[in-house]
């Protein structure tokens, strides 16, 4: 399969995505706001990454008027690591779509998740950056790639083995 042209896509890109407009009709979406937990993808490659297998880096621009920190902790703002958590799970999916391959993302499971800090609001920029392990597209599709989320530069969440699939609607019902 060819890598598609578009190694980046801007905010408004990522917004039409959720609209179901990027990959046609019944497949891979992003999440629409406020669950799209990111507002660029910076870099897409079906080649590199740790294991070779393709690369994909998002970032999210913090500010302290995000509406998680306004209710995760009353009066001790911190974003909730499920969200950095999801936003993997939306990258591995977006990756999927992106490849060609057809069908509804799902997030099927992860290996390890591991926390070594926190998001607040006095972070200016998160990184998610997702290397891919394993690319199946085939009769079942789904990709297998390992994670971590960067607070300033710092890793602080790493996530192993995150697993999402995509399906043909009728599978889903």
């Amino acid at each position: 399969m060819d890598a598609p042209a578009l190694k980046s896509f801007t905010k408004d890109d990522l917004l039409a995505c959720a609209r179901g407009e990027m990959f046609g009709p019944g497949n891979a979406q992003l999440p629409a706001p406020p669950m799209l937990m990111f507002d660029r993808i910076t870099h897409v490659t079906s080649e590199g990454g740790a294991y070779g297998k393709g690369q994909i880096i998002a970032e999210l621009d913090i500010r302290p008027d995000l509406w998680f920190f306004a209710c995760h902790f009353l009066g001790d703002p911190v974003m909730p690591g499920c969200l950095g958590l999801d936003a993997m799970w939306q990258l591995v999916g977006f990756f999927l779509g992106w490849s060609g391959a057809p069908g509804r993302g799902r997030a099927l499971g992860v290996g390890e998740v591991k926390f070594t800090g926190q998001v607040t609001p006095n972070i200016e920029r998160v990184v998610y950056r997702i290397d891919f392990k394993r690319v199946i597209i085939r009769k079942l599709v789904m990709g297998v790639a390992d994670g971590v989320l960067e607070a300033d530069g710092k890793p602080i969440y790493e996530a192993r083995d995150l697993k999402v699939g995509l399906f043909n609607a009728a599978d889903l019902a």
